[in-house]
Protein backbone atom coordinates (compact mmCIF):
# COMPACT_ATOMS: atom_id res chain seq x y z
CA UNK A 1 0.00 0.00 0.00
CA UNK A 2 2.74 2.47 0.97
CA UNK A 3 4.57 1.67 -2.28
CA UNK A 4 1.51 2.67 -4.36
CA UNK A 5 0.82 5.76 -2.27
CA UNK A 6 4.36 7.03 -2.77
CA UNK A 7 4.14 6.41 -6.51
CA UNK A 8 1.05 8.59 -6.74
CA UNK A 9 2.77 11.29 -4.69
CA UNK A 10 6.20 11.24 -6.33
CA UNK A 11 5.17 10.86 -9.96
CA UNK A 12 3.03 14.06 -10.14
CA UNK A 13 5.68 15.96 -8.17
CA UNK A 14 8.40 14.98 -10.65
CA UNK A 15 6.13 15.87 -13.56
CA UNK A 16 5.49 19.29 -12.00
CA UNK A 17 9.13 20.22 -11.41
CA UNK A 18 10.78 18.37 -14.30
CA UNK A 19 8.13 17.35 -16.83
CA UNK A 20 7.24 13.85 -18.03
CA UNK A 21 9.83 11.11 -18.46
CA UNK A 22 10.61 10.19 -22.05
CA UNK A 23 10.44 6.40 -22.36
CA UNK A 24 12.09 4.43 -25.18
CA UNK A 25 11.25 0.84 -26.21
CA UNK A 26 8.54 0.16 -23.66
CA UNK A 27 7.52 -2.81 -25.82
CA UNK A 28 10.68 -4.61 -24.66
CA UNK A 29 9.37 -4.97 -21.10
CA UNK A 30 8.53 -8.69 -20.69
CA UNK A 31 5.52 -10.21 -19.00
CA UNK A 32 5.92 -11.67 -15.53
CA UNK A 33 8.93 -11.10 -13.30
CA UNK A 34 12.34 -9.98 -14.50
CA UNK A 35 15.52 -8.36 -13.23
CA UNK A 36 16.24 -4.82 -14.34
CA UNK A 37 19.99 -4.40 -14.84
CA UNK A 38 21.28 -0.88 -15.31
CA UNK A 39 24.39 1.26 -14.93
CA UNK A 40 24.15 3.00 -11.53
CA UNK A 41 24.41 6.74 -12.21
CA UNK A 42 22.47 8.43 -9.42
CA UNK A 43 20.80 7.54 -6.13
CA UNK A 44 17.54 8.40 -7.92
CA UNK A 45 17.71 5.84 -10.73
CA UNK A 46 16.05 2.97 -8.80
CA UNK A 47 13.09 5.26 -8.07
CA UNK A 48 12.90 6.65 -11.60
CA UNK A 49 13.08 3.21 -13.22
CA UNK A 50 10.43 1.83 -10.84
CA UNK A 51 8.14 4.74 -11.67
CA UNK A 52 8.64 4.14 -15.40
CA UNK A 53 7.24 0.59 -15.22
CA UNK A 54 4.53 1.06 -12.58
CA UNK A 55 2.07 -0.67 -11.86
CA UNK A 56 4.72 -3.41 -11.95
CA UNK A 57 6.34 -3.37 -8.52
CA UNK A 58 9.89 -4.08 -7.42
CA UNK A 59 11.89 -5.28 -4.46
CA UNK A 60 15.23 -3.64 -3.72
CA UNK A 61 18.53 -4.44 -2.08
CA UNK A 62 19.71 -1.78 0.39
CA UNK A 63 22.78 -1.67 2.61
CA UNK A 64 22.04 -2.94 6.08
CA UNK A 65 23.13 0.30 7.75
CA UNK A 66 20.01 1.99 6.43
CA UNK A 67 17.86 -0.38 8.50
CA UNK A 68 19.53 0.41 11.82
CA UNK A 69 17.10 3.24 12.47
CA UNK A 70 13.78 1.59 13.47
CA UNK A 71 11.63 4.02 11.50
CA UNK A 72 13.87 3.89 8.42
CA UNK A 73 13.88 0.10 8.61
CA UNK A 74 10.09 -0.04 8.84
CA UNK A 75 9.74 2.41 5.96
CA UNK A 76 12.19 0.57 3.70
CA UNK A 77 10.55 -2.79 4.31
CA UNK A 78 7.17 -1.33 3.34
CA UNK A 79 8.82 -0.37 0.06
CA UNK A 80 9.88 -4.01 -0.48
CA UNK A 81 13.52 -3.30 0.40
CA UNK A 82 15.65 -5.82 2.28
CA UNK A 83 19.05 -5.41 3.99
CA UNK A 84 22.33 -6.58 2.48
CA UNK A 85 25.76 -6.60 4.09
CA UNK A 86 27.83 -5.17 1.25
CA UNK A 87 31.17 -5.70 3.01
CA UNK A 88 30.48 -9.31 3.97
CA UNK A 89 27.75 -10.63 1.64
CA UNK A 90 26.37 -14.04 2.51
CA UNK A 91 24.07 -16.54 0.78
CA UNK A 92 21.05 -14.28 1.45
CA UNK A 93 22.32 -11.88 -1.23
CA UNK A 94 21.33 -14.56 -3.76
CA UNK A 95 18.67 -16.49 -1.84
CA UNK A 96 16.41 -13.55 -0.93
CA UNK A 97 15.89 -12.13 -4.46
CA UNK A 98 15.56 -15.61 -5.96
CA UNK A 99 12.76 -16.47 -3.52
CA UNK A 100 11.05 -13.15 -4.16
CA UNK A 101 11.19 -13.55 -7.94
CA UNK A 102 9.84 -17.10 -7.73
CA UNK A 103 7.14 -16.67 -5.09
CA UNK A 104 5.85 -13.09 -5.41
CA UNK A 105 4.76 -10.70 -8.14
CA UNK A 106 7.76 -8.46 -7.45
CA UNK A 107 10.52 -7.98 -9.97
CA UNK A 108 13.84 -6.55 -8.81
CA UNK A 109 16.46 -3.99 -9.80
CA UNK A 110 20.16 -4.83 -9.66
CA UNK A 111 23.06 -2.59 -10.62
CA UNK A 112 25.75 -5.01 -11.89
CA UNK A 113 28.57 -2.58 -11.09
CA UNK A 114 27.30 -2.46 -7.50
CA UNK A 115 28.16 1.22 -7.23
CA UNK A 116 27.89 4.65 -8.80
CA UNK A 117 31.69 4.83 -8.56
CA UNK A 118 32.53 1.79 -10.66
CA UNK A 119 31.85 0.62 -14.22
CA UNK A 120 33.09 -2.96 -13.76
CA UNK A 121 30.20 -5.42 -14.02
CA UNK A 122 29.81 -8.25 -11.53
CA UNK A 123 28.00 -11.55 -11.86
CA UNK A 124 25.35 -11.54 -9.13
CA UNK A 125 22.48 -10.57 -11.44
CA UNK A 126 23.19 -13.42 -13.85
CA UNK A 127 23.31 -15.99 -11.06
CA UNK A 128 20.00 -14.76 -9.63
CA UNK A 129 18.36 -14.67 -13.07
CA UNK A 130 19.43 -18.24 -13.84
CA UNK A 131 18.30 -19.60 -10.47
CA UNK A 132 14.95 -17.77 -10.57
CA UNK A 133 14.46 -18.52 -14.30
CA UNK A 134 13.69 -14.90 -15.20
CA UNK A 135 15.19 -12.65 -17.90
CA UNK A 136 17.53 -9.72 -17.44
CA UNK A 137 16.10 -6.42 -18.75
CA UNK A 138 18.82 -3.89 -19.67
CA UNK A 139 17.84 -0.30 -18.88
CA UNK A 140 19.69 3.02 -18.99
CA UNK A 141 18.82 6.38 -17.50
CA UNK A 142 19.99 9.74 -18.78
CA UNK A 143 19.06 12.98 -17.08
CA UNK A 144 19.62 14.94 -13.85
CA UNK A 145 21.93 13.14 -11.46
CA UNK A 146 21.13 15.26 -8.40
CA UNK A 147 17.75 16.18 -6.95
CA UNK A 148 18.39 19.91 -7.33
CA UNK A 149 19.04 19.48 -11.06
CA UNK A 150 15.46 18.29 -11.54
CA UNK A 151 14.37 21.90 -11.15
CA UNK A 152 16.53 22.88 -14.15
CA UNK A 153 14.01 21.04 -16.37
CA UNK A 154 16.77 18.88 -17.85
CA UNK A 155 14.68 15.99 -19.23
CA UNK A 156 14.61 12.48 -17.77
CA UNK A 157 15.05 9.72 -20.33
CA UNK A 158 14.84 5.96 -19.79
CA UNK A 159 15.38 3.29 -22.44
CA UNK A 160 14.59 -0.43 -22.21
CA UNK A 161 16.65 -2.98 -24.12
CA UNK A 162 15.65 -6.42 -25.31
CA UNK A 163 15.47 -9.02 -22.53
CA UNK A 164 18.46 -11.31 -22.06
CA UNK A 165 17.40 -14.90 -21.40
CA UNK A 166 19.79 -17.32 -19.70
CA UNK A 167 19.55 -20.99 -20.56
CA UNK A 168 18.88 -22.95 -17.36
CA UNK A 169 21.28 -25.62 -18.65
CA UNK A 170 24.13 -23.14 -19.11
CA UNK A 171 26.97 -23.49 -16.63
CA UNK A 172 28.01 -20.09 -15.36
CA UNK A 173 31.68 -20.64 -15.98
CA UNK A 174 34.03 -17.68 -15.97
CA UNK A 175 33.89 -17.62 -19.77
CA UNK A 176 30.08 -17.68 -19.92
CA UNK A 177 29.88 -15.09 -17.17
CA UNK A 178 32.10 -12.75 -19.18
CA UNK A 179 29.94 -13.31 -22.27
CA UNK A 180 26.79 -12.32 -20.36
CA UNK A 181 28.52 -9.30 -18.86
CA UNK A 182 29.65 -8.24 -22.34
CA UNK A 183 26.09 -8.67 -23.61
CA UNK A 184 24.79 -6.43 -20.83
CA UNK A 185 27.44 -3.78 -21.48
CA UNK A 186 26.75 -3.81 -25.21
CA UNK A 187 23.04 -3.35 -24.46
CA UNK A 188 23.79 -0.37 -22.19
CA UNK A 189 26.01 1.21 -24.86
CA UNK A 190 23.38 0.69 -27.56
CA UNK A 191 20.63 2.24 -25.44
CA UNK A 192 22.78 5.22 -24.51
CA UNK A 193 23.48 5.85 -28.19
CA UNK A 194 19.79 5.51 -29.02
CA UNK A 195 18.88 8.22 -26.52
CA UNK A 196 21.82 10.50 -27.32
CA UNK A 197 24.72 9.51 -29.62
CA UNK A 198 26.92 12.14 -27.93
CA UNK A 199 26.20 10.99 -24.36
CA UNK A 200 29.15 10.28 -22.09
CA UNK A 201 28.73 9.47 -18.41
CA UNK A 202 31.39 11.07 -16.21
CA UNK A 203 31.89 8.96 -13.10
CA UNK A 204 32.05 10.96 -9.87
CA UNK A 205 34.95 10.50 -7.44
CA UNK A 206 34.22 8.02 -4.68
CA UNK A 207 33.74 9.66 -1.27
CA UNK A 208 36.07 8.35 1.40
CA UNK A 209 33.21 7.39 3.68
CA UNK A 210 31.11 5.68 1.00
CA UNK A 211 30.91 1.89 1.27
CA UNK A 212 28.94 1.12 -1.88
Amino acid sequence: MLYSILVWLVKPFLWLINGPTKIYNRQNIPEGNYIVVAPHRTWMDPVLIALAVYPKKFSFMAKKELFQNPFAGWFLRRLNAYPVDRKHPGPSVIKKPVQSLRKTQLSTIIFPSGSRYSSKLKGGATVIAKMANVPLLPVVYQGPLHFGKLFSRQPRKIAFGKPIYIDRKMRLTEENQHKLEDEMQQAFDKLDKQIDPTFKYIMPPKPKDDDF
